[in-house]
């Protein structure tokens, strides 16, 4: 049994037809607020809502185009004359990240020589409660 060849994008039957399901049901609700607008309860509320469901249809009609616009672009292969877009971002255009400044100062020192024995210890605490550490041996 042959595999069918792959679709294109442009040419899905069943996004085509949720594109016209969506349409035209944004254009019946459209008419149906229009006749909300003409009876004697209409009021200006269903106006707005009469002109807005056909932008809506349009949308659903926009989005469809842009997607399989979006579709060919990526199945399209690179051209060798054209310049690609650039993936980074050029050096010197953001600013430097300031630095910390290096500290000479003796307390300073000792406090960050405390949390890292802090630190150490804690971790020392949670390998032998998991019951990973084991005895040091030897080698003599």
């Amino acid at each position: 049994m042959s595999v069918p060849p792959p679709r294109p994008a442009h040419n899905r039957p069943a996004l085509i037809a949720l594109v016209c399901v969506v349409a035209l049901g944004c254009l019946a609700l459209a008419w149906w607020q229009w006749e909300r607008f003409e009876s004697s309860s209409g009021t200006g509320q269903n106006l707005g809502y009469a002109l807005q469901w056909p932008l809506f249809a349009g949308f659903a009609v926009f989005a469809y185009v842009r997607f399989v616009r979006l579709e060919r672009e990526a199945e399209a292969p690179a051209r060798p004359g054209r310049a690609e877009a650039p993936r980074e971002i050029p050096a010197g255009i953001l600013p430097e990240r300031p630095a910390a400044a290096k500290s000479d100062d003796p307390e300073t020192a000792a406090y960050n020589q405390y949390l890292a024995q802090l630190h150490a210890s804690d971790i020392d605490a949670q390998v032998r409660t998991a019951g990973l550490h084991s005895p040091e041996r030897n080698a003599g």
